[in-house]
């Protein structure tokens, strides 16, 4: 029965149920990314530890010393994880032990690893928070760059992928600015949530040693100490918030990328992204494909599944720790790594993108892109009904697609066959640089405007 059973797991458990059950319960395959958080969080306890008088200073500062070889050992590449161990908070312990004996088994005390590792992943957390936020505000200063270089040059500005009306490219651009502010202010806002202490919560009811919770998390650079140690173990909120804010961003990085892809196309030809973010084929010389971007396109879906997976994992646990909550880490690394290489290589195709002015023209004065011009004008200067002007300018449009013309094409007494009122003066909103110009409205893609706002972004950013 038992050959039997082995062959059927296979080489990898051939020692059997023992393999089975260190293979899946070990973590130090993936939580060995803690190491620096944790040994934070070691040196802040064993410091408190010594304040309080729960353990001697000769011992607080042996483990100091010891952490701090432990740390060198891991950032040289030296240290032996060991999967026996478990995790990572016990290779670190065990590695101490044998650096400076004895006193490495008072550092456990007033804690658990329930704490521990709350508190380890918290940190680590916190430090991915900060660097999508140094990613984003990157991302918009290259947006805030090409904004500026084009705040003039027109575009077609769509909806359903279809010409609509002229806008400007510095417009377009700054549409992504104010999409990743609010990916900014998220991020900003999730930091501020969950940057409390939970060490000190012990394995879920507190712990009977006079510790100062306040001192560690004081020392690890949160604004205090959580206020209920059911909840201090439990929670994972601030993960959550991490990828829901994660995965917001990633949507609007992909929607870029979607835009940059298509741009970028020969039907459009609106940019030419930079060799070191693009392609060729193997077999097609004359092709360049924008592989970043549709990289970037497909490795959102990543940071979306963690988000969904981590959800799933917690929504039917009681409190306080289960096992479960091991699966809390790997999707978050996983999402934090794609979001700040999507960050990363968007800035650089920004940064780098060359749009060309002609074909942005040429395309923004195709399609009656300037037909809610002329209906605007109808009702300023001839006092038309709206819904009227909208009918003779629908009229005006079937008369200039069957001459194979654009609006600004047709002749006055053409456009005097529809309507008798209609003067030269029409001419002058016909134009899509005069289209742009007259959207003075706040937030409006009048280059001005978008000067302004430009300039608002920089002094905020600055």
């Amino acid at each position: 029965m038992t050959s039997s059973a082995n062959q059927m797991w296979g080489g990898r458990f051939a020692a059997g149920p023992d393999a089975i059950m260190e293979a899946i319960n070990a973590s130090i395959g993936f939580d060995q990314r803690m190491a620096r958080q944790d040994i934070d969080g070691s040196r802040a306890h064993a410091a408190m530890l010594a304040a309080t008088g729960i353990i001697t200073d000769k011992d607080a500062e042996a483990i100091r010393e010891g952490l701090l070889t432990v740390l060198s050992e891991i950032e040289a590449g030296t240290f032996q994880f060991s999967t026996a161990l478990e995790d990572i908070h016990m290779n670190v312990e065990a590695r101490l032990k044998e650096i400076i004996g004895e006193p490495a088994g008072r550092l456990h005390t007033g804690r658990s690893r329930n704490d521990q590792v709350a508190t380890d992943f918290r940190l680590w957390v916190r430090d991915q928070v900060d660097a999508s936020i140094t990613g984003i505000r990157a991302l918009m200063v290259a947006l805030l760059g090409q904004a500026e270089a084009g705040a003039d040059w027109v575009m077609p500005g769509f909806t359903h992928l279809q010409t609509a009306q002229p806008v400007t490219w510095g417009h377009h651009m700054m549409a992504y600015v104010e999409m990743l502010s609010r990916d900014l202010s998220r991020m900003e806002d999730a930091r501020r949530r969950m940057n409390y202490s939970p060490l000190g919560a012990a394995a879920l009811a507190g712990t009977s040693f006079p510790i100062d919770r306040e001192m560690t998390a004081k020392a690890l650079g949160f604004d205090g100490p959580m206020s209920n140690s059911l909840d201090a173990v439990a929670d994972r909120d601030f993960a959550l918030e991490f990828l829901a804010a994660a995965s917001i961003c990633a949507m609007h990085l992909s929607r870029l990328a979607e835009e940059l892809v298509i741009w970028s196309s020969a039907q459009f030809r609106f940019v030419r992204l930079s060799d070191r973010f693009s392609t060729g084929s193997s077999i097609m010389p004359q092709k360049k494909n924008p592989d970043a971007a549709e990289l970037i396109r497909a490795k959102i879906g990543r940071i979306f599944g963690a988000n969904v997976a981590l959800m799933t994992v917690m929504k039917g646990l009681p409190l306080t720790y289960s096992k479960d909550m091991q699966e809390d880490k790997e999707q978050v690394f996983d999402a934090a790594d794609n979001l700040m290489l999507a960050l990363a290589a968007m800035e650089g195709m920004v940064k780098d993108m060359e749009a060309n002015r002609d074909s942005l023209r040429h395309a923004a004065a195709s399609g009656f892109s300037t037909a809610t011009d002329l209906a605007d004008w109808l009702v300023r200067v001839l006092g038309m009904p709206f819904r009227d002007a909208h009918h003779v300018t629908g009229s005006l449009v079937a008369l200039a697609e069957g001459e194979g013309v654009d609006l600004p094409d047709l002749t006055l007494a053409q456009m005097q066959s529809v309507h008798g009122q209609i003067t030269e003066d029409v001419y002058n909103v016909l134009s899509v640089e005069a289209s742009v110009a007259s959207r003075m409205s706040y937030g409006g893609t009048a280059p001005d405007q978008v000067r302004t706002q430009v300039a608002r972004w920089k002094e905020i950013l600055a």
